[in-house]
C-alpha cells in the first residue's frame, strides 16, 4: 500500500484515479479547491485536503504532502483561458514539485500532453499556450531529482475504460478514456522502478498493468 497525494483530485481523470487507487487499498490525500469536493472526494475513499493551488505557498503544500510515497499532478486549467492555464498547469506544477522535493517525497508523475494534439486543427492562441505551458512543465520536473514520470496521453474521452492501452516513449496518437489514463497512473503506483522516463499512452490492446511492466523491464 502506498501513501498517494494528488493535486487535481477533483478533476475528470483525478476522480477516477482516487476510486481506483481506493479500491486497491492505497491511502489517498486529494487536494481540492471548493468546499463541496471533500464531501464528493471523502465518498470516493480520500482523505480530502483542502487548498487552493493558486493561493497556497510551497511551505504549506509540502506540509500537506509529508509522509507521502508519491504525488500525481493531474490539475489542469480545462480551457479556462490563458491566465488560469499560466496559473496551474504552469506555475501550480513548479509548486509542486518543489513542494515534493521539500517534503522528501522523491516520485511524481505528471499528467501532461500528447504532442501531436491539435496538429492540422486551428485550435487557436490559447491552446498554442496551453501546449507551451505543458512542454515547460515538462521541462522543469524533468530537470528536478525526483523520480519522476511523464504521462502524455492522447485525446481523452469519456467512453468507459477497458483496462487496455498501447504505451510507450513514441507511439501513433489516438484516444484514451480518463478511466484508463487513471488505471495507468495506478499501475505506475504500484511499478515504482518505471522511473524517469516519458510515456505517450493511448487505448489500446495491452492490459495496463502489463504494458507499464513491459515499460519496467524495457
Amino acid at each position: 500500500m502506498s501513501s498517494v497525494f494528488i493535486v487535481g483530485a477533483a478533476g475528470k481523470v483525478g476522480r477516477h484515479l482516487v476510486k481506483q487507487l481506493a479500491d486497491r487499498a492505497h491511502r489517498v490525500l486529494a487536494l481540492h479547491r471548493r468546499a463541496g469536493q471533500g464531501d464528493e472526494l471523502s465518498a470516493l475513499g480520500a482523505a480530502p485536503v483542502s487548498g487552493d493551488l493558486t493561493a497556497i505557498d510551497v511551505d504549506t503544500l509540502a506540509g500537506c504532502m509529508a509522509g507521502s510515497d508519491v504525488v500525481v499532478f493531474t490539475a489542469g486549467a480545462g480551457g479556462a483561458g490563458v491566465e488560469v492555464t499560466n496559473a496551474i498547469d504552469g506555475r501550480g506544477l513548479a509548486l509542486a514539485v518543489d513542494a515534493a522535493r521539500q517534503a522528501g517525497v522523491r516520485r511524481f508523475l505528471l499528467v501532461s500532453a500528447f504532442p501531436e494534439a491539435g496538429r492540422n486543427k486551428a485550435m487557436g492562441e490559447g491552446f498554442e499556450n496551453y501546449m507551451t505551458v505543458k512542454k515547460r512543465a515538462d521541462v522543469y520536473l524533468a530537470a528536478s531529482d525526483l523520480d519522476w514520470v511523464i504521462l502524455r496521453p492522447g485525446t481523452l474521452s469519456d467512453a468507459p475504460g477497458t483496462g487496455r492501452v498501447a504505451a510507450g516513449p513514441a507511439i501513433a496518437y489516438g484516444d484514451i478514456p480518463r478511466a484508463d489514463v487513471a488505471a495507468t497512473l495506478v499501475a505506475l503506483v504500484e511499478h515504482p522502478e518505471v522511473r524517469r522516463t516519458i510515456i505517450e499512452l493511448t487505448e489500446g490492446d495491452q492490459p495496463v498493468h502489463d504494458a507499464i511492466a513491459a515499460l519496467a523491464h524495457a
